[in-house]
Parts: C-alpha cells; sequence; structure tokens
C-alpha cells in the first residue's frame, strides 16, 4: 500500500503518460452542453469541446464537480493508499475546492483510518498540473502525507501560465477576467495576452497585441524575463490548434534549456470561457 496518493482535477492539463506513470487520480469537472451534463476528459474530449464552440451557437458551460465526487475517488483510494493528497484549481474563480473540502469532513465518517489533506494551488492549468506532479513525484518516493504536502505548497509560488486568446468574443460574453473583457468594447481583432500567477491566484490580462505572431514573441519574451538563464519545465497548451502548438513547442525548446517540455490541449475548464484558438504555456523554473 502507498503511503499518499495524489488526487487532482481535470482542469491541470497533464499529459496522460504522466498521470500514468505518477498514479495521480484526475476528478472530472463536467462539461455541460444541451442539458446534458459530460465528464471532461471521459465522456467528452477537448477537441470536441473545441469543436462545438466554433460554431458560437447552443455554447457549453461547466459545472465544478460534486463533493460526493470527491469523496468517492477518496473511498477509492483509501483502498490503495494510508492517506490522500488532494490539490485543486483555484479558490479564487471555482468551487472545486470547496467541494474537496466538504468531500474531506465527510470522509471521517466513512473512511476514518485515512488521513486527508486538501491543498489549494492557487493556479489553473499546466500550472496546476506542475504542483500536483511535484506532489506525486515526492509521493512516490516515498514520502509522508505531511512531506507531500509541503512539497505541494512549494511550488504554488513558482508556477506562471500565459496564454493568447485568438478572440475576446467568447470572454466578452462571460467576463471571467474582468481587464480583458472590457477591452472587447474597444476591438474584437486583438489577441490578448492573459497571465495566471499562483502567488495571486487570478488571472489578468497582460497585453493586447494585433496579431498572433506578437503575442507570441511577447509571452516568449515574458517567460525570458521571469526564468532567465535557468532551466525550465515547461507544458505547451493549446484550443484545437495542434499545428500551432506544435510549432510553439518547438520554439521554446530551441530557445530555452528545458528539463522538461510537454504539448497538451487546453482544459476545456478554462476554454469554454476563453474559446478555441487558444496558444500559452505553463512553466517554473529551477
Amino acid at each position: 500500500m502507498r503511503k499518499v496518493a495524489v488526487i487532482t482535477d481535470s482542469t491541470c492539463c497533464l499529459p496522460s503518460e504522466l498521470v500514468e506513470k505518477y498514479d495521480i487520480c484526475l476528478v472530472p469537472i463536467f462539461i455541460v452542453y444541451k442539458g446534458n451534463s459530460y465528464r471532461d476528459g471521459v465522456d467528452m474530449s477537448p477537441g470536441e469541446v473545441y469543436t462545438i464552440m466554433r460554431r458560437r451557437k447552443d455554447l457549453p458551460t461547466t459545472s465544478t464537480p460534486s463533493a460526493g465526487d470527491f469523496l468517492d475517488a477518496y473511498r477509492q483510494l483509501s483502498r490503495e493508499a494510508e492517506s490522500i493528497l488532494c490539490i485543486t484549481l483555484t479558490s479564487l474563480q471555482s468551487k472545486t475546492f470547496e467541494a474537496a473540502v466538504l468531500a474531506k469532513e465527510k470522509a471521517k465518517e466513512v473512511i476514518p483510518d485515512t488521513a486527508i489533506e486538501v491543498v489549494d494551488s492557487r493556479a489553473v492549468a499546466g500550472a496546476l498540473g506542475f504542483v500536483a506532479l511535484e506532489a506525486a513525484r515526492v509521493a512516490s518516493e516515498g514520502a509522508d502525507l505531511l512531506q507531500v504536502a509541503n512539497a505541494a505548497r512549494g511550488m504554488i509560488g513558482r508556477v506562471n501560465l500565459l496564454a493568447m486568446l485568438d478572440t475576446l468574443y467568447y470572454l466578452a460574453r462571460t467576463g471571467r477576467v474582468a481587464r480583458a473583457a472590457a477591452w472587447a468594447g474597444a476591438a474584437l481583432n486583438m489577441k490578448p495576452v492573459l497571465e495566471h500567477s499562483a502567488s495571486i491566484g487570478e488571472t489578468t490580462g497582460v497585453a493586447r497585441p494585433r496579431t498572433k505572431a506578437k503575442a507570441v514573441k511577447l509571452m516568449l519574451e515574458l517567460m525570458a524575463e521571469r526564468v532567465g538563464d535557468s532551466t525550465v519545465h515547461v507544458i505547451v497548451h493549446h484550443a484545437d490548434e495542434q499545428e500551432e502548438g506544435e510549432k510553439l513547442k518547438a520554439e521554446i525548446g530551441s530557445r530555452f534549456s528545458c528539463a522538461e517540455l510537454y504539448l497538451t490541449e487546453f482544459t476545456p475548464g478554462m476554454g469554454v470561457h476563453a474559446g478555441p484558438g487558444i496558444l500559452g504555456f505553463s512553466f517554473y523554473a529551477d
């Protein structure tokens, strides 16, 4: 039996090979479309979500996993591990953390011998993924729950996400990022760059270049400023833009010293609000 099992939610954007290698449990968020709920990455793939969104009608939304969903995961893992660490996306943009904490309280009655800790990553997408991955790697070395939780918390202040939106159409509908949504009134033909820093837990607008090339150039310059000459860990994200994602991954690989470099589809948990065509990357420096 393992000492610690690691859980996160499906917005983490981790490559499937890493999820499998480190036996990370993913609790899916739900994609709500035409009155039906679909488990993210189980019943509906990110590509399917973005194909629907490009039609610009009957647009999907998302909903948070319930406390019952997390409790089911805790019960399952209690048969495989002595303790559980659950790491969720930022509580400032989702109720997922609250659901996981409520499930922890319920678990005291149904699996009282299993210690459970819940951590608010303050992060999203691959930045959340890197926090969960660090915890899982430390757990795989036989660390106890306190050590694994401390490893996760130590990573929170280091991870960042930069992303370019292809259009402001979708974000203007939801207003999820106030400053960027306000830009929609000025012009819809810009390619705004957003940043999410786990140190504050929120997504903010950085700049509004007019072309994709300028947006990508800016993101690469911003990462260079943040990491300097350090070795970096990077997950490149795309929302229904596989070819552009591959190009961005290659550019990062040629310009930076990468300890690890992956390409994944951008989480529909955020993409439903930001739209298809997103390019970006999550990263941290050694």
